[in-house]
């Protein structure tokens, strides 16, 4: 894997994001998240993978950068999506004033100081009309802001986009905001859906047709019955509570 597809990627999770990634042919060369039980999963899943098991706003970008054997400069991508339950439109909508909303100016400072040539951050689609677009606005013009390194100044173009998981072929529709910024000066295109409503799938003049919704049972219809969970499968269901307590979700 050359290095120019190298990924950082933050508030990990069990690595979800991360697989979209590895996918598309990324290499994911470390990860940082606080959750002990979603590092274990991560340790399990991918062995190679250095993960830093902590609270990123106590974790410097240059610790980042040594455990990915990077300098700034070098990764091709940072990508994560920092906690949202404060934008969410279930939620209390701190949004900004909260911790967590916080936690997303965070991933700002790791992009400002380790300088990929590119970053992608997902979040709730609450976000767009919290406080009128202020969170929105904050974020944008945070990650807009200059930065000098090394007497050279760098920029990152910005731009953001809901996209529902539905439109894409997964078996749910889940609207979700994309954040996207480069400094290499390129004009980022969203893509465009491959998915549709069966009564809307003809295709416009100049777009590819659409294939039908993949509905859940079109994904798991051929799965054997369900075991009965397993006694650990019990005991962790009884931490749900405290987990939610502790990590908001």
């Amino acid at each position: 894997m050359t290095e120019n597809r190298k990924v950082i990627s933050l508030f990990s999770g069990a690595g979800g994001m991360d697989i979209g990634f590895r996918d598309a042919g990324f290499d994911i060369v470390v990860a940082v998240e606080q959750d002990s039980s979603c590092c274990n999963t991560l340790r399990v899943n991918c062995p190679n993978l250095e993960v830093i098991e902590g609270d990123v706003s106590k974790i410097t970008t240059e610790k980042i950068l040594q455990a990915a054997k990077l300098r700034p400069l070098e990764a091709a991508l940072v990508i994560g999506g920092p906690p949202c339950q404060s934008f969410s439109l279930a939620g209390k909508r701190m949004g900004m004033d909260d911790d967590r909303g916080m936690l997303i100016l965070e991933f700002s400072r790791v992009v400002h100081e380790a300088l990929p040539k590119a970053f992608v951050m997902e979040n709730v689609k609450g976000m767009l009309n919290w406080e009128k677009g202020k969170a929105i606005e904050a974020v944008l013009n945070e990650f807009k802001e200059p930065v000098m390194y090394e007497d050279k100044e760098y920029h990152y173009e910005v731009s953001y986009k809901i996209l529902n998981a539905s439109d894409f072929g997964v078996p749910q529709h889940r609207e979700r905001l994309f954040i996207v910024g480069n400094r290499i000066d390129k004009t980022f295109l969203f893509p465009q859906p491959t998915h549709g409503s069966v009564t809307n799938i003809e295709p416009d003049l100049f777009d590819k047709p659409l294939t039908p919704y993949v509905t859940a049972w079109d994904a798991i219809g051929n799965l054997a019955p369900a075991d009965e969970p397993s006694e650990t499968a019990k005991r962790v269901s009884q931490t749900i509570k405290g987990r939610i307590e502790k990590y908001g979700y």
